[in-house]
Parts: structure tokens; C-alpha cells; sequence
């Protein structure tokens, strides 16, 4: 079948890849990745026949899996996280336009966001913007915007990329931005290595994080004003508690209001007891 199935692996344990995307995987004639990415679907998937680029050559990797694909091989293209976010989805389609025999498909997988949000504890219980450091293909002027609104929305903020050997400043570019909108103590926390050996995650505040060395298998998150620790862990609070207190007392007042009325008030009675029943947990 001419197919290419660009597959999300998550943080690369073979525990977080879906069942869709273990079967897409099986089923495929052929593999192609990054080297990293390649290496990792290949310690649960070792009989696969497998190519691979290095970094940079996104657009060298996604032409060999339309080639080998229009060839009639079921082709899967990996990537980390979700296909989707960061991936390589997009990228495969504006390509497929000079195959129009081949078949695409899209399986998702588990991203950095939620991978890594699920180990700091739950840092994004809010909204949420999703934000990548990497200037490779976006201009420096443009991320320092979208990290100057969404500091100013006061969003709950994923970055991505923060730092690598050429960029190691980026994160501290980004925090001192963040820090005209935010607080020195927004709590904030970084994972490293989701879900491989050596994962680590710690959590801190904004302006430490400021000078805080960080790596490109680092995710980062940066909480808003209603994030706080609980039991050592980052936790973004989004105010059902304090509405469920709101309502609480609304049921109590119309409840003493209500024994207050005579007998003879039934219509009145019947009002009030309404009210009671619509803010019923």
C-alpha cells in the first residue's frame, strides 16, 4: 500500500506509545527519523528495516518516506511527542503534493505538554500557551511577542526548545520578558528526559529560573497567578473550589430565607425553594 503514516512515539517509552501507533508502527515496511528518534522505536522494534537523517534534514527524511511510499511501501515517519506539535504532519503534507498516489495518515501521540505536565503534577489546569525558543525557523522578534502576550494574558506557558549549544541564553531571554508581566515568585517548573533513564523534574520560580541552565530535552512551565506547590508538586489552580464555596453560601442564604416565610406564603415558598434546587451540587 503507498502510505505514509507520520506516527507520534510520545517521550519514547515504549509504556506511552498508543496502541494505534504500535500497530501503524508493526504493520509498516519501512521506518525513517531523526537518528534519536529512530534509535529509541528500535529497542522495542528491532527486526524493522530503518532509515534515518540527522538534525536539520526534516525536509531530506519526509521526501525519502514519499519516495520509498510512492515505491508501494507502508512508510511510517516518527516523531516525538505528537505528530502534530512540533512534528512532522505538516511538513509531510506540503510535500505529498508531488505524490499524489500516496496515501497519508496521522497518528497522535503523547506531546511534551502533557508528558511532562503529568510529572510536575499539573501545571496547566488553565489555559495554557504552548511556545518553542528555537529560531530556526521562526524569527527571534516573533517569539519574543508571542512570549510578550502571553505573559501579558497571564497564560499558563509550555516552552519548548529553551536552550541547545548555540542558544543557551534563550531561556534567560525569554524569563526576563515574562518577568514585565509576571511575578518574580510565579512558580515554575522544568522536566528532563520525560519518560526515558534519568528523568528529573524540579520546580521553582520565575526568577530563578531566569538564570537556570537548562538542555533541549528540557520542556519548561511557567505557571500563572493562581499556581501554586502542593505536596511538592506544581498545581494550577482554576477556581471551581472557590465557586463551589460562592454557591454553597448562595444555597444557605436562600435556604434560612425560605424557613423564614409563613405557611401561607406557598407561592413565595415555592420560589425560593427553586432557587435552592438550581444551586444543588
Amino acid at each position: 500500500m503507498k502510505c505514509v503514516s507520520v506516527v507520534g512515539i510520545g517521550p519514547g517509552n515504549e509504556l506511552y506509545l498508543s496502541i494505534a501507533a504500535k500497530e501503524t508502527l508493526e504493520e509498516s515496511d519501512l521506518i525513517v527519523g531523526y537518528k534519536k528518534y529512530v534509535e529509541l522505536v528500535e529497542e522495542y522494534l528491532p527486526e524493522k528495516e530503518y532509515l534515518y537523517t540527522g538534525m536539520t534534514k526534516e525536509v531530506d527524511r519526509c521526501k525519502m518516506a514519499l519516495e520509498k511510499a510512492a515505491e508501494g511501501n507502508a512508510v511510517s515517519v516518527v516523531c516525538s511527542g505528537d505528530a502534530g506539535v512540533y512534528g512532522m504532519a505538516g511538513l509531510v503534507y506540503e510535500l505529498s503534493v508531488d505524490y499524489p498516489d500516496v496515501e497519508i495518515d496521522i497518528v497522535p501521540g503523547i506531546s511534551a505538554v502533557l508528558s511532562g505536565s503529568a510529572v510536575l503534577g499539573a501545571p496547566i489546569g488553565h489555559d495554557f500557551a504552548v511556545i518553542s525558543l528555537s529560531d530556526l525557523l521562526t524569527p527571534w522578534e516573533l517569539i519574543e511577542k508571542r512570549l510578550a502576550l502571553a505573559g501579558e494574558g497571564d497564560f499558563c506557558i509550555c516552552l519548548y526548545n529553551p536552550s541547545s549549544h548555540k542558544r543557551k541564553d534563550y531561556l534567560k531571554k525569554a524569563c526576563e520578558i515574562l518577568l514585565e508581566f509576571k511575578g518574580e515568585d510565579t512558580i515554575c517548573g522544568y522536566v528532563r528526559n520525560i519518560g526515558r533513564d534519568g528523568e528529573e523534574y524540579h520546580i521553582t520560580n520565575l526568577l530563578e529560573l531566569k538564570d537556570t541552565e537548562v538542555d533541549m530535552f528540557t520542556t519548561v512551565f511557567i505557571g500563572n497567578a493562581n499556581t501554586k506547590v502542593i505536596d511538592d508538586k506544581m498545581v494550577t489552580i482554576c477556581n471551581i473550589m472557590k465557586d463551589v464555596h460562592k454557591i454553597e453560601e448562595i444555597r444557605k442564604e436562600v435556604a434560612m430565607n425560605c424557613s423564614k416565610l409563613g405557611s401561607g406564603d406557598t407561592d413565595l415558598q415555592f420560589t425560593w425553594q427553586r432557587n435552592i434546587n438550581m444551586f444543588t451540587l
